[in-house]
Parts: structure tokens; C-alpha cells; sequence
């Protein structure tokens, strides 16, 4: 709600790529050169492989009011900057897939040529879609492994919840709602009140209870250790993509 929708011109070889941003009233062009001409802030949404073409066709056009907003996973910051001209103000930002429900986690990091207004205005006007922080480039791809690749995680184990509860007799739609709630309310307490999630598990826990009980089955699972293992193994990927 901070853009009118007539003030974005989206841009894609397809008009398949395209009507999603027609319907929600944005202007729309097969023109990347179009989106430079009318734009000061411009966001590059591409796929790795496109990217290069993309920025030797928009880099005669790029001019010092631009600010260049690379999404495109595993191109550095360096790659970007020796791809535009020396001087262009880009950042690097890492959204995740819940950005589309006003509740998703992004991280940016500025080039040399960004300075303090252009990191203020990107976090201003992301963060009607959710937590946004400015971050070293090296947290990156960290980023990628904890929350990008993380909501798949989570979906896992929201599944897994609403699997027990439907072994026990739960009908399955009513399970994934309340699944689902509870990974919602558990993680607004966390947001709202700072606390540490140890703290925090530490206090729904009673002695002798079924809390407790339930935790030692996911210790002897190695829970955590598996989890802790995702979030390596992800992040190394992440690594190992930026590097090809």
C-alpha cells in the first residue's frame, strides 16, 4: 500500500509473466530499457543465467539517480557492480516465499555505491511485506538456508503435527488448521515478547506433563541436530550456487 499500483512498470519477455502484475493494475512493458527510462528504483527479478544479458542490455540506461535491487540468488554483490557502471547504487536483497502474505523475512546488503538513504528507503518500503533487516553480504546466503529454504522446513513439520493428530483420531482438515495456528501464535510470542525459543519452551513445559514427554521423543530423534544439519546443508548449496 506504500506504491500505488499505476507507479510500477513490471517488465518480462512473455505476457504469460506478465498478467499477474495486470491485474493487480500495474503498468506493464516486453521493454527492460522502458523500465530504466521511467523508474528511478529498479528491481532485477531474473534467473541467474538471464541475469548477465539483462544488465549488458540496461547498463548504457543506467544512470546515477538509479537504484539498482538485485533478487537473483547467488549473484554477488562484486558480480553486480562489475556488470553496471562503477558508480551504480545497487543493494542485494533475499525475500522468502511468505513476502506474498505481508509476513515474510528479507535481508539486504548495500553495495559501495549505496549509501545510508537508499538502504533507508528499501527497508521502508519492504517492510509492508514483513520483517526486513540490512545485513553483511556474508549473512546471505545464511539467510537463504534459515529462511528461504526454512519455510519448506517448517512445512514439514507442520505436516508431520497434523499427521500425529490425525493418528490419533483428528480429522485432517481441522489438524492442519490448528497445526498451523499454533506455529503462527508460537512464533508471534517469540517476535513480540524477545524472548529466547528456550525460555520460552522452558515455560510451556510442567513437571511430569505431556510437554515434556513429547520433547523427549523429539530429542531422541535428534530434532535439533537434524534441523541445525538443513540449515548447513542449505546455506553450503546456496554457497556452492554463488560460486558456479
Amino acid at each position: 500500500g506504500k506504491v500505488p499500483a499505476s507507479s510500477i512498470l513490471a517488465s518480462a519477455p512473455s505476457d504469460k509473466n506478465l498478467d499477474a502484475w495486470r491485474e493487480l493494475g500495474c503498468r506493464t512493458t516486453h521493454c527492460n530499457l522502458e523500465v530504466l527510462q521511467e523508474s528511478t528504483l529498479v528491481f532485477l527479478a531474473t534467473k541467474p543465467h538471464v541475469l548477465p544479458d539483462v544488465l549488458q542490455e540496461i547498463r548504457p540506461a543506467v544512470g546515477s539517480h538509479h537504484i539498482i535491487v538485485s533478487l537473483v540468488a547467488g549473484v554477488t554483490l562484486q558480480t553486480l557492480q562489475r556488470l553496471l557502471p562503477a558508480w551504480t547504487k545497487v543493494l542485494r536483497l533475499m525475500p522468502n516465499l511468505p513476502c506474498v502474505v505481508q509476513a515474510g523475512a528479507m535481508v539486504f546488503a548495500r553495495g559501495s555505491g549505496a549509501g545510508d538513504e537508499e538502504a533507508a528507503l528499501l527497508k521502508s518500503l519492504l517492510s509492508s511485506c514483513g520483517l526486513c533487516e540490512e545485513v553483511p553480504e556474508s549473512y546471505i546466503n545464511i539467510h537463504t538456508g534459515l529462511s528461504g529454504s526454512g519455510v519448506a522446513y517448517v512445512y514439514l513439520f507442520a505436516e508431520a503435527l497434523a499427521e500425529g493428530a490425525v493418528k490419533m483420531g483428528m480429522p485432517g482438515g481441522l489438524a492442519s488448521r490448528i497445526a498451523a495456528q499454533t506455529l503462527l501464535g508460537a512464533a508471534k510470542v517469540m517476535l513480540e515478547t524477545g524472548e529466547h525459543p528456550a525460555k520460552l519452551r522452558g515455560d510451556v513445559c510442567t513437571p511430569g506433563g505431556t510437554t515434556i514427554h513429547a520433547l523427549h521423543q523429539l530429542e531422541k530423534g535428534a530434532l535439533r541436530a537434524t534441523v541445525m544439519n538443513a540449515v548447513e546443508a542449505a546455506t553450503k548449496r546456496a554457497c556452492d550456487m554463488a560460486e558456479d
